[in-house]
């Protein structure tokens, strides 16, 4: 090279004139490329440039930099000729040892005709890039290698195409392309960092898009894959990426769309923007049209108490919809099984094939209820006959309820036990103390009713009745010791051996005093004493008391009085009618108002807390029951003062003789028989007035 340069001095002054470089490039790597787009960077020499030095066409030169040099514009023929300069370019190698053969001299015109000869091609170059830029062709490359981000592609221009690594990724993330793969892209533009941009997307859009643009007009389907989830729906790969909105996906709504990834789906065009390079598909039009087509067969054909098969499209709580053919029918729950389901897929899935029963049809709101279970016979048809009153059978439980559980006997067949037929206990609180679901329990038949589709069944009828044996063990009279379980209001619940409970009413538990709640007398846990008042084995009824291991007020009070007896009594309580009078510990009498008069006819005020005497007018043992009376005492007390009057009239005061005796006597008598109330009241104001005077 050095030798080269020092034989053309002329030329490289001229070089320095005109401002042009030439860099001394050392330990040259043949591998590397030094060329990049657009830029005047000279690489080779066209032999015409040197027909004065043929023998030097395969020695090297030296690399010349142009930095202020522009592209010409090229016309076409320019553009043939330089494409056959191009074709006919040659490497110059360079030697520098001095055995060489000597070389020839260089001029002026010799580097100005290379010079020339390197601005026609950077000029043809431009004009080639700008006309794939401006015209989107198609151009195949060979790819070159795979970066982080871009595919690098031989695009036969000076600098290299850089396609989107994105673009050419599969459904896995995978490139689709490796190196020395061929493949066609459209150049998009240079990148300031040196490069082609291409488009392997708009390459795809090419040659597909008059396929597309045919099929959008006859409304063919085309098939693609869906390669992933984009916002508002799903990318497709029909040749090129489309877009498949969610609400176009299917005839229903979709919730979830990433099912549908990675599978091959047929859709429709439905819109197309070749400018912006946009595709819109649907499949939910291809659906609904198949759809369309099998409803009007199925329409045609349906008739209630027909047998279809369908397919199960969609479950609910309360049932499944069918797949008939273009035409969706409800199974509900309940025509799903003679049995008891708790949701739909407990018997079918989605997707499952079914046959089902139409059940009714209405054609002008097109709607279907179909059933399954009316495929198979009624299991409570016959099932007194299956199920006889009294017969021990064994059965599943189902589930269990506050009230009691259900026990499945056969399929379609659920009979209830009731939690009074768990135990002849009244301790259970709930019956899932005793069972629980899926349970295998045996039960005794109490009663079938097939028109309710009801069968009730007990568990407690195979077990010991303590209460058959309970008279013979505790009979009436028999004093028992319990302890108190619980207390309601109208009394307390004793429990004298395990699951039996005798009850104590309120009114038997004291003979003298009115208790308003048992908690007056009784505290839960107690240990108490009590009589057999009473037992009822078949109503399970033990019916006890307290008060009567006392002995009864009432009878002790009735046997030592009578009627007439005058006794002394306390105001309890007083109504409109009259009062109510403690006369004896624990014992009360009604002194009526019409009674409560003292001996000149004025009432006596009865206040509570008061004492007064009574006289007992009425007595009745079997109601406990006495009449008392004020105005009867005032009674009995003036016919005491005037017998008293009587006797005092009888035996005159002072002393007097005999004669005067027989007078008096006889006086006496003839008063006797004539007293009035009003010597009475004058003898009683006599009295009065010797009081006041002693």
């Amino acid at each position: 090279m050095a030798n080269i340069l020092k034989k053309v001095p002329p030329l490289w002054n001229e070089c320095l004139g005109s401002g042009v470089r030439i860099i001394m490039v050392e330990n040259h790597n043949p591998d590397h490329n030094e060329s990049k787009p657009l830029n005047t960077e000279l690489e080779t020499l066209a032999p015409e440039a040197t027909a004065d030095h043929a023998d030097l066409s395969n020695v090297s030169t030296p690399t010349l930099q142009n930095e202020t040099v522009a592209a010409e514009p090229t016309t076409p023929a320019a553009a043939q000729a330089q494409n056959q300069d191009q074709s006919h370019v040659g490497t110059v190698t360079a030697e520098a040892d001095s055995d060489s053969e000597a070389e020839p001299d260089y001029d002026a015109a010799d580097f100005a005709a290379a010079l020339a000869n390197f601005d026609r091609e950077q000029a043809a170059e431009s004009a080639a890039a700008q006309n794939l830029t401006a015209e989107e062709v198609i151009v195949t490359g060979t790819v070159i290698k795979i970066t982080d981000k871009h595919v690098v592609v031989d695009i036969g221009l000076k600098s290299e195409g850089l396609i989107p690594l994105e673009q050419v990724l599969d459904i896995n993330g995978v490139s689709k392309f490796n190196a020395g793969d061929t493949v066609e892209v459209v150049v998009e533009r240079e990148e300031a960092e040196g490069g082609y941009l291409v488009s392997y997307d708009k390459a795809l859009r090419h040659k597909v898009w008059d396929k597309l643009e045919e099929a959008a007009n006859t409304k063919v389907p085309v098939k693609g894959m869906v390669l992933g989830r984009v916002k508002g729906g799903l990318t497709v790969d029909i040749g090129i990426k489309a877009f498949l909105p969610g609400s176009q996906v299917e005839v229903r709504p979709v919730r979830n769309l990433d099912g549908y990834i990675g599978t091959e789906i047929e859709v429709r065009v439905i819109k197309l923007n070749k400018k912006r390079g946009n595709v819109v598909i649907s499949r939910k039009e291809l659906l609904e049209e198949d759809q369309n087509a099998k409803k009007s067969v199925t329409l045609s054909t349906l008739e209630e108490g027909s047998v279809l098969t369908g397919t199960v499209k969609n479950l609910t709580d309360y049932g499944a919809f069918v797949d008939m053919g273009g035409l969706d029918g409800l199974l509900h729950i309940t025509d799903m099984s003679w049995g008891r389901l708790t949701h739909p897929r407990d018997l079918v899935n989605v997707g499952d094939e079914i046959q089902v029963k139409v059940l009714k049809f209405d054609k002008d709101k097109q709607r279907v209820s179909l059933g399954f279970k009316q495929l198979t016979p009624d299991p409570w048809l016959d099932a007194i006959e299956r199920y006889p009153i009294g017969a021990q059978v064994r059965g599943r439980i189902l589930s269990v309820t506050d009230y009691g559980a259900f026990v499945e006997l056969e399929q379609g067949i659920e009979g209830l036990v009731h939690v009074s037929e768990m135990t002849w206990s009244k301790r259970m609180k709930h019956p899932s103390k005793m069972v629980k679901p899926g349970d295998e329990v045996d039960t005794i038949i109490l009663s079938v009713n097939p028109n309710d589709r009801r069968i009730s069944l007990g568990m407690k009828q195979l077990q010991d009745n303590p209460w058959e044996q309970l008279e013979d063990k505790y009979p009436t009279g028999a004093i028992i010791e319990g302890r108190v379980r619980n207390l309601t209001d109208f009394g307390a619940f004793i429990e004298i051996e395990d699951g039996i409970d005798g009850l104590v009413h309120v009114s038997n538990l004291s003979w003298t005093k009115r208790i308003k709640h048992p908690s007056e007398v009784l505290k839960k846990g107690e240990k108490v004493r009590a009589i057999v008042l009473g037992v009822e084995p078949e109503n399970r009824r033990l019916s006890l008391g307290v008060k009567q291991l006392q002995p009864d007020v009432w009878d002790t009070f009735f046997a030592q009085h009578r009627i007439g007896d005058v006794i002394k009594g306390k105001i309890l309580r007083t109504a409109q009618f009259g009062a109510f009078v403690e006369i004896a510990e624990g014992v009360e009498g009604l002194c009526h108002v019409s009674e409560a008069v003292d001996a000149t006819g004025q009432t006596v005020s009865m206040d509570v807390d008061t004492e007064h005497e009574f006289k007992i007018v009425k007595m009745n043992e079997e109601e406990k029951k006495v009449g008392l009376s004020i105005r009867a005492v005032g009674e009995e007390a003036s016919r005491a003062e005037v017998e008293s009057y009587k006797e005092r009239e009888k035996t005159p005061k002072g002393n007097n003789n005999s004669g005067s005796s027989s007078s008096s006597s006889s006086s006496s008598s003839s008063s006797s028989s004539s007293t009035t109330l009003g010597d009475l009241i004058n003898w009683k104001r006599s009295e009065r007035e010797e009081k006041e005077e002693n």
